[in-house]
């Protein structure tokens, strides 16, 4: 068994926050991400597959392939977006970085195993101090 890692970029936007809750209780839940006026990060996002190496072409699969699954199905979804609002995979969750991770799972899952390879780990890095890893259900 062999893992590849396969790594993305995107810039966001988000608010934590429960609509029910006043502004006060979400500032006391969520602190300075339930702002009001939204906030944003530079995201990294780390893709890891695993299986067998491939005896004829030396590796696991086309890293091409990966990176255009990844960009079309979770890249051009989330770049330069809101979260709360624009992004299909996360309406009606909480845009936190875990409920992220495991949205960004569940569009990749199915296309990644068209490639002979699994899903290993899905990491969303929001800040240089924290990062969710999600190695599925």
């Amino acid at each position: 068994m062999i893992y590849i890692t396969r790594r993305e970029r995107f810039n966001a936007a988000h608010r934590l926050f429960r609509p029910e809750y006043s502004d006060e209780k979400n500032l006391e839940i969520f602190g300075k991400c339930s702002n009001p006026n939204w906030h944003g990060h530079n995201y990294e996002l780390f893709v890891t597959v695993k299986g067998e190496i491939d005896p004829a072409t030396g590796f696991l699969l086309n890293l091409k392939k990966l990176s255009v699954i990844i960009r079309e199905k979770v890249i051009h979804k989330l770049d330069h977006k809101n979260i709360n609002l624009e992004v299909d995979f996360m309406q009606g969750k909480l845009a936190s970085t875990e409920n992220l991770a495991v949205g960004i799972w569940k569009e990749l899952s199915p296309h990644i195993s068209n490639l002979s390879a699994q899903l290993h780990c899905v990491k969303v890095v929001e800040s240089e101090n924290n990062f969710v890893e999600y190695f599925g259900e």
